[in-house]
């Protein structure tokens, strides 16, 4: 074929792609607001969309950002006076048996439950750092890190309902899923590509000074806490002090922003699919107000719901549904459920160990393997750790009941 017909038809096909993917979209965007606003009336949906994003903006996002200013405060303290690497000293005996990962492995679990998911990328990157893993543990770590991603901040928020022990309790359920899903992925890719079993990357420096070097390499984290920077001029304890909780404001500031799109979009279409009209049943266009199209669909297998996670109300299902592409916009919804009074202890602890170990992996998972040069295991890490989180929410769930007998 001349070089010319072939550029009309590759221009031809281009155009043929653009045109049906225009269509299958508005058709999408046509049934679904169709639909709402079949039951809820056109100027009603609007209104609540406007409504129920400005409500999320001034009464959520303003709350989670004060709770990730000083979360980033409290990251950053902890990393200049030495606590992240005292931490990582104490987990590093249990990577081997827990995680089949090397010891200096839990810097990355702790870097990425003070602050977010790519913080494991920084790591991984490090030349040094990979040097300790192989091939196949490596890449392991998107799903490792994944699993802790935001957990500090998941956790005092979880902490403002007066829930502290629930939340433990989902702490120890979200271990247990990063243990599943760091497993099952290195059991995957092993069986699909077994040249994996093989060194990730040598280093010929000293090999004394691990933690140290992770800690550097997490500087790269984003947003991330900051390894303390050296200098030749000691400052004063005072100024250590001062700096650390400004600088790690500022951080909890970026991160606070960050969370901004998620809430706003993601959140306000999952309460449209999960709530229904206002307490005098008619649609009014307030906040909050829905068609409960994600309980209805849940309600059709609620038995499994019920006995494996304990949600008595299907509604709960929006804040795991919605932690599966950010955490941050599932906790957007915590404030509505505690005002429709279905946010009990087991809820609490369900949600923190799924909202952790899953921590918006379908939006992360796909990039950072990427990054790392595995996108053939993209599809093997997001099914392990649909699996982990699951599983991390029905552990948290029987350990509750366990919990509440006591």
């Amino acid at each position: 074929m001349p070089p010319e017909n072939h550029s009309v038809t590759m221009k031809l096909k281009s155009s043929r792609r653009y045109i049906v993917e225009a269509l299958v979209l508005l058709a999408i965007l046509g049934v679904t607001f169709g639909i709402l606003g079949h039951f809820m009336g056109g100027k009603n949906l609007v209104r609540t969309i406007m409504a129920t994003a400005h409500d999320l903006l001034l009464n959520t996002v303003f709350f989670l950002m004060g709770i990730t200013v000083l979360a980033g405060a409290l990251s950053k303290l902890l990393s200049e006076f030495g606590v992240v690497q005292l931490l990582e000293k104490l987990l590093r005996p249990l990577m081997k048996p827990l995680y089949h990962l090397p010891g200096v492995a839990a810097i990355g679990a702790v870097m990425t439950f003070l602050s977010d998911n790519p913080a494991i990328i920084a790591l991984s990157k490090d030349g040094k750092f990979a040097s300790y893993f192989k091939k196949y543990q490596l890449v392991s770590l998107t799903n490792f890190g994944t699993a802790f991603g935001m957990g500090l901040i998941v956790i005092l928020t979880m902490v403002t309902y007066g829930q502290l022990s629930a939340a433990l309790v989902g702490l120890v359920g979200a271990i247990c899923g990063s243990i599943i899903s760091t497993r099952l992925m290195q059991k995957f890719t092993l069986k699909s590509f077994p040249e994996l079993d093989a060194p990730a990357a040598e280093w010929n420096g000293s090999e004394d000074a691990e933690a140290d070097t992770a800690t550097q390499a997490a500087v790269a984290a984003q947003p991330g806490v900051m390894a303390p920077a050296r200098s030749p001029r000691r400052e004063s304890v005072f100024m250590r002090f001062l700096n650390a909780i400004l600088d790690g404001g500022k951080s909890g500031v970026d991160l606070g922003l960050q969370i901004i799109p998620g809430v706003l979009i993601i959140t306000t279409f999952v309460l449209l699919i999960t709530f229904g009209p206002g307490p005098s049943g008619v649609y009014d266009g307030s906040a909050s107000q829905g068609v409960p199209i994600l309980p209805w669909l849940a309600g059709k297998v609620h038995w499994i719901f019920d006995w494996l996670l304990g949600f008595k109300d299907m509604r709960l299902l929006a804040f795991p549904m919605t932690a599966l592409g950010a955490v941050g916009a599932a906790l957007g919804v915590l404030p509505t459920f505690s005002a429709a009074g279905i946010l009990d202890g087991n809820a609490i602890a369900v949600f923190t160990a799924m909202g952790m170990c899953w921590s918006g992996y379908l939006s992360t998972h796909t990039a950072m393997l990427d990054s790392l040069g595995y996108r053939k295991l993209i599809s093997k890490a997001i099914w392990a750790h649909t699996i982990a989180g699951f599983c991390a929410g029905v552990i948290a769930h029987f350990l509750w009941l366990l919990v509440s007998l006591l």
